[in-house]
């Protein structure tokens, strides 16, 4: 498969963190965070191998910041000045050559979307100011990879332990995990109203971990408390849901850094979801001109915009480099139902 460019890096949303986009591929990924600074070596411990086993779920884990130690170290880690240096994790494709598949592919001329009726539609990312449950539950989330800092999306998502986000900003493919990674509900303009959950267990489908297959790009992270609170105690969580039928109308929402977006808002965008015209992935697109920075934010079915609830059937992904008009997701079936089953109750 062609390489994909990530949604991750704060500011390019086509660089590639795996390597240069071709045409036809997604480029970069989750481009949400901005160049950093060198990470505190915090240990982790890999508690699964990285090969499927026969009759159980094919998810990869990968424990974080164990002790209360540890946990204050990545807190402390995240000075405001950290936070609004890095870069969306699309630039960390360009700077380090790990995530680029992330958020912008190659890509081989889809033709344009068009309405039902035949008529072109494009649609641009707005300031979302109607508050809800989407405003609470959706937060940015700062990471350092191989010594740079990066920032993307994610959601809090209802679950068991009341402690899950779900995004896609945890593992570089085959490659390394995310370190200082911890998530900020409800952040706008440098403020953490919620405050700061660290990661305790990570988790991303075999699929994603062992070829860093695009159509399985979801992470899931279960969290630490903050001030003794679980996440969902706090802000609550959106509904997620499994083998949904394709093609429904969808909002998407993140927080992208480049222009002309600067990523202190959360900014949303609303359409019908599209099989990927390319045929190299099982996602679906959206259209939508949020860029880097907004790689791994929540898209929400059935959404009220009155309560800003709605379910989680995806998260932004990637582009492709001939096409920045259209956001991809990866379709949430078995592979994610594996995922959540494990990290809902972890």
């Amino acid at each position: 498969m062609t390489s994909s460019l990530p949604l991750l890096a704060a500011a390019p949303l086509v660089a590639g963190l795996l390597g240069v986009p071709t045409t036809g591929v997604p480029a970069i990924r989750q481009t949400a965070a901005e160049p950093g600074q060198r990470a505190v070596n915090i240990p982790a411990l890999p508690l699964t191998a990285e090969v499927a086993t026969p009759g159980t779920p094919d998810v990869v884990e990968h424990t974080v910041a164990p002790t209360a130690s540890e946990r204050k170290r990545v807190l402390d880690y995240w000075t405001p000045r950290r936070m609004a240096s890095a870069l969306p994790v699309d630039r960390l494709s360009k700077a380090t050559g790990l995530l680029g598949r992330l958020f912008d592919r190659a890509g081989r001329g889809a033709a344009p979307h068009r309405s039902p009726n035949g008529a072109a539609t494009r649609t641009s990312g707005a300031r979302w100011t109607s508050g809800g449950m989407v405003e609470r539950t959706t937060g940015r989330v700062f990471l350092t990879i191989k010594g740079s800092d990066f920032v993307c999306s994610a959601s809090s998502v209802r679950s068991a332990n009341r402690d899950l986000v779900v995004g896609h900003c945890v593992k570089d493919g085959t490659g390394a995990w995310a370190d200082n990674w911890t998530f900020v509900p409800g952040y706008s303009q440098g403020r953490r109203p919620y405050g700061q959950y660290t990661a305790r267990r990570m988790f991303v489908a075999g699929p994603w971990s062992r070829g860093g297959d695009d159509s399985h790009d979801i992470g899931m992270v279960a969290v630490n408390t903050s001030d003794g609170k679980h996440l969902g105690d706090a802000v609550g969580g959106q509904q997620i849901a499994f083998g949904t039928p394709r093609g429904r109308p969808t909002s998407g929402f993140g927080f992208p850094a480049d222009s002309p977006y600067d990523g202190e808002h959360l900014v949303y965008c609303a359409g019908t979801l599209r099989d990927d015209p390319n045929g190299q992935t099982g996602d679906q697109g959206m259209r939508c001109d949020m860029t880097a920075g907004s790689s791994g934010g929540p898209w929400l079915s059935g959404f009220d915009a009155s309560t800003g609830r709605g379910t989680i059937v995806s998260v932004s992904s990637f582009k492709y480099s001939d096409d920045h008009r259209t956001m991809y997701g990866p379709y949430f079936g078995d592979s994610a139902r594996e995922l959540y089953a494990m990290a809902a109750t972890s």
